[in-house]
């Protein structure tokens, strides 16, 4: 540090010295020496001053190069600090537009922008803004702002190149920076920027100059990217370029958090609705299990099909009705309003064919009744809720129950056919058995002979037999009646007072069960046991005149058969036969005062011939034609077809000779006095 000499040459040694400590960052102390050595050698006056000034400047810019320094470091410590606190505002359970808030608010305040936002790329390749802070939206500017939702073509400016790199790009005038016209190209054509209008727009509405962009990576590929922006012209520093992407790769972290964040919990709200699933299942099949344990339970305490049918309908919440094969109610739990008979067939149909539930309208269900192959009927039930998958379950279970029960009672009924059998055979014996004996026998098996019942008769004409008896004694059990087999027939003995009804019933039934036509006769009703072999004989007879008559594979009972039921039946009922025929002419005739019964028989007489029976009445024939109007509404529109016609005849003969036979009584008896005649009328 010696000084040559104390002339000019000496003073520019000097001022080179000062500059190389300088240069060297030299301490304070050796400017102190320098200036020490250049008064001790001399040097003139005008060139120590020089000098002096130069260690004064060389310590003006030495303190500010520390303090340059000073400020360098504490920029550096914010950041460090700023990215620390992002990281550790990382680890919170912040969602994305928090954390995104978060990043922006710092890349702001740590760079000094005017302007941060964050662009993310959207599904099929564009970009969207997704977090802006600083930005001049809704403070009263017109066209597209820079605001979150704004959607940017893929490409396009700052973020199109940071996409197609993948490294930090920025610009110290964006707007004037002719790489990023639609026609410009930032690496000779690697990177032909896309041009939007709409994001051009906001970009001018904000006055935004200097831009810097850098990329949020997930792995390989760039998800988005964190701008900062000016509303000046100035040049970005590595190392604020470099604090703008380390912000980016935590915003990226933040990005890829929250969406494991939106999985998880996207897989947990699954699982707790899988899990809720799971519990309702549960109490659903507990609810099924324990419906069905209280239905089997009636079954097999011996509980009927009504009581059945409504703990069905009270574990279904519903409506339950239990059908046979052939349709018939055979219990019901409550009243299903507008029912669809059509549907519900058609429905039934389905359900046996498919063996499971089947819907035959909006709100009614039909569950077929199944003993392996074998229709035993079908359960209808309508619930207003619909059915769950657990109610279906529920109602085939339910179906199971009625068939168990029907296939025990058809058990306890073949069990206990023998018996009952052998009582049957009894009732019907000639000469018949004491009728006491009989009715305590009766009661035995809890069948009651002192109400009325009927007997009918059932002939398969097909030949087969054994199916048909099977039937018959779970029929017989089902109501409570008797039941065998006689000369090629099945007998049964049912509680009932309407033969015809019974006869009719018993085809229905058992001609679709067996495939082909059954012939079926019945009489009755009878309301003793000493009965019960006139109607088995009254019974064979009109199965008998029905084969004579070309009527076989039909059901009619004595009273069906008219006249000759009369003939066929053992206490000739003419007072039934005659109010079955011409009733409602004689209560008619007594009730008005008229002789609708003598016109009838002026008419028959004759030959239907209303003039000569206005002759023979001596009234206007006008009169006669009223009256057989009158006639015919009493006794129906065909009253004058053949077969009606020979039963009305017989059964004005037959009144007739009851009349004579009863003035012949009177006169016997002189006491007994006789009606007067009734008044002819119209």
């Amino acid at each position: 540090m010696t000084l040559h000499g104390a002339d000019g040459a000496g003073g520019a040694d000097a001022l080179l010295t000062v500059l190389e400590l300088l240069a060297r960052q030299a301490p304070p102390a050796h400017f102190d020496t320098l200036l020490a050595e250049a008064r001790t050698a001399g040097l003139p006056d005008t060139e120590l001053a020089r000098l002096e000034r130069a260690v004064a400047l060389a310590d003006e810019v030495r303190e500010g190069r520390e303090r340059d320094a000073r400020e360098q470091d504490a920029r550096r410590e914010a950041g460090i600090a700023a990215l620390t606190d992002t990281a550790r505002d990382l680890t919170f359970s912040y969602d994305l537009d928090s954390l995104l808030r978060v990043i922006t608010r710092r890349a702001r305040r740590l760079l000094g922008l005017d302007l941060a936002y964050v662009t993310l790329r959207g599904p099929h390749g564009a970009c969207y803004v997704h977090t802006t802070e600083g930005s001049r939206a809704g403070h009263g500017t017109e066209g597209p702002r820079l605001a979150p939702g704004l959607r940017i073509a893929e490409g396009y400016g700052l973020g199109g190149a940071v996409q197609a790199h993948g490294e930090p790009v920025w610009t110290a005038d964006y707007l004037a920076d002719e790489r990023f016209a639609p026609s410009g190209s930032l690496d000779a054509g690697v990177h032909a920027p896309a041009f939007d209008e709409d994001a051009e727009a906001a970009l001018r509405g904000e006055d935004l100059h200097a831009i810097m962009a850098a990329p949020l990576r997930s792995g390989d590929t760039v998800i988005g990217a964190l701008h900062g922006a000016d509303r000046r012209v100035r040049d970005h520093t590595a190392e604020e370029i470099g604090l703008l992407a380390a912000l980016a790769d935590l915003a990226a972290l933040a990005v890829e958090k929250a969406g494991l964040l939106d999985r998880t919990r996207a897989e947990v709200s699954e699982l707790e609705r899988d899990s809720s699933r799971v519990r309702t299942s549960l109490t659903r099949m507990r609810h099924v299990s324990e419906a069905h344990g209280r239905i089997m339970n009636l079954v097999l305490s011996g509980g009927d099909l009504c009581n059945v049918a409504k703990a069905a309908a009270d574990a279904l919440d519903a409506t339950v009705m239990i059908r046979d094969q052939g349709g018939r109610l055979l219990a019901t739990a409550g009243d299903i309003p507008g029912f669809d008979e059509e549907a519900v067939a058609k429905a039934s149909l389905d359900a046996h064919a498919r063996r499971r539930p089947v819907l035959a309208d909006d709100d009614t269900w039909v569950a077929p009744v199944l003993a392996g192959s074998e229709d035993l009927g079908g359960l209808v039930i309508r619930a207003a809720g619909g059915l769950t998958g657990e109610d279906e379950r529920l109602l085939e279970l339910a179906a199971q129950s009625v068939a168990f029960l029907l296939l025990m009672r058809r058990s306890t009924a073949v069990a206990e056919g023998p018996v009952r059998d052998e009582l049957l055979d009894d009732l019907i014996a000639d000469p018949p058995h004491a009728p006491q004996q009989m009715a305590q026998r009766a009661r035995r098996l809890g069948v009651d002979l002192r109400k009325p019942h009927v007997l009918v008769l059932a002939r398969p004409e097909g030949g087969e037999q054994g199916r048909a008896v099977v039937w018959a004694s779970s029929y017989a059990y089902r109501l409570t009646g008797l039941k065998t087999v006689q000369g090629g027939c099945i007998v049964l003995l049912l509680p009932g007072i309407d033969a015809s009804a019974a006869a009719k019933a018993v085809a229905a039934e058992l001609s679709p069960l067996l495939g082909h036509p059954v012939s079926v006769a019945a009489a009755g009703p009878g309301w003793s046991p000493d009965g019960v072999a006139r109607m088995y004989q009254e019974a064979g007879r009109c199965l008998d005149a029905m084969s004579a008559l070309g009527g076989t594979g039909s059901a009619a009972s004595v009273q069906d058969l008219g006249f000759l039921g009369l003939l066929l039946s053992d206490d000739n009922d003419v007072d039934g036969f005659v109010e079955a025929a011409i009733g409602p002419v004689l209560d008619y005739d007594a009730e008005r005062f008229t002789d609708l019964t003598h016109t009838l028989e002026a008419y028959f007489a004759s030959g239907g011939s209303p003039t000569n029976a206005a002759e023979a009445l001596h009234v206007h024939p006008n009169t006669v034609s009223r009256r057989l109007e009158r006639i015919g509404e009493l006794l129906g529109p065909e009253w004058q077809k053949p077969g009606q016609v020979l039963e009305v005849q017989l059964a004005l003969r037959l009144q007739r000779t009851r009349e004579v036979l009863a003035r012949g009584r009177a006169t016997a008896d002189p006491t007994r006095q006789l009606p007067g005649p009734p008044e002819r009328g119209n």
